[in-house]
């Protein structure tokens, strides 16, 4: 397994808003399973994470609820809004424009 690598900056609300589009998850849930999906390079920390989803909580893209995690304790369950689908729509384009620029800065 590769080292960890840092999140880069204005990504983390695109990866948790891509990985709630797969369905509910408490907070714990989304950071493994973005680390199971990227084969552990990248693991976002609760320091980061829960800010995060307070934040996409209040802004409206996502809703928790309170639930009960796979190993019975409670847990707050996210899911994505309309609103939340919309924007991660758009993080997607904005996303896939950037990575083509800097690929051809790369490529150069």
């Amino acid at each position: 397994m590769e080292r960890p690598q840092p999140i880069l900056q204005g990504t983390l609300d695109l990866l948790i808003l891509r990985t709630l589009a797969l369905g509910p998850l408490h907070g714990l849930g989304i950071a493994d399973r973005i680390a199971q999906v990227t084969h552990g390079t990248l693991q976002i920390k609760a320091g980061s994470l829960f800010p995060a989803l307070y934040r996409l909580e209040a802004d409206g893209l996502v809703t928790g609820d309170w639930g009960e995690s796979r190993t019975g304790r409670r847990a707050k369950v996210y899911t994505l809004t309309t609103s939340g689908r919309k924007r991660l729509a758009e993080e997607r384009r904005s996303w896939a424009r950037a990575a083509l620029a800097i690929n051809q800065v790369l490529d150069m």
